[in-house]
């Protein structure tokens, strides 16, 4: 799990320095369509991704500690979350394609939709891995390799979260 995750977050430290490099080469036409943005949605959702972080690492200590329930309302929490942020990401990208922003239309568009899109891929993928979780912490006792996939899946998890951290600052933040 620890090189999928290296590598995932080699190729999105790639793209982030592609987008910097190209924001470098069009500053004006970057911090004009930023503008275009809403931070309030990308600042909803990265609160979403780090509460739903908090809701997985009380997951996993209560797991540990065998309190089935608390596990199970933790990862349920994370994995609503996670279902908030895709929603809130679909009402932010129809409201950018309603204004005509689309990711044809101009550098930063094609590098925020294809940015976005790809997080919110590894965003499903990490739900998935979730809901696995969530099955496992209904069992009593977890084998090591159960432990392991529970701990490994959820390391996933926070990855997902810190990606969306830099890419909000990115996307949103930074001129």
């Amino acid at each position: 799990m620890w090189v999928f995750i290296l590598g995932d977050m080699s190729v999105f430290a790639v793209l982030f320095g592609v987008f910097m490099t190209y924001r470098d080469k069009q500053p004006a036409l970057y911090a004009q369509q930023q503008l275009e943005l809403h931070r309030s949605f990308g600042a909803i959702n990265t609160l979403l991704l780090l509460t739903s972080s908090l809701a997985v690492v009380v997951g996993v200590r209560a797991i540990r500690r065998g309190l089935h329930r608390l596990a199970r309302a933790s990862i349920a929490a994370a994995m609503v979350c996670g279902c908030a942020f895709l929603v809130n990401k679909y009402l932010e990208w129809s409201s950018l394609l309603i204004h005509h922003h689309k990711p044809q239309g101009n550098d930063f568009f094609m590098y925020f939709f294809v940015l976005t899109g790809l997080h919110a891929f590894h965003l499903i993928l990490g739900m998935g891995v979730l809901v696995a979780v969530f099955a496992l912490a209904r069992k009593p006792k977890l084998t090591k390799g159960q432990v392991a996939f529970v701990e490994g899946g959820t390391c996933f998890w926070h990855m997902v979260d810190l990606l969306w951290v830099v890419l909000f600052a990115l996307l949103y933040l930074v001129h």
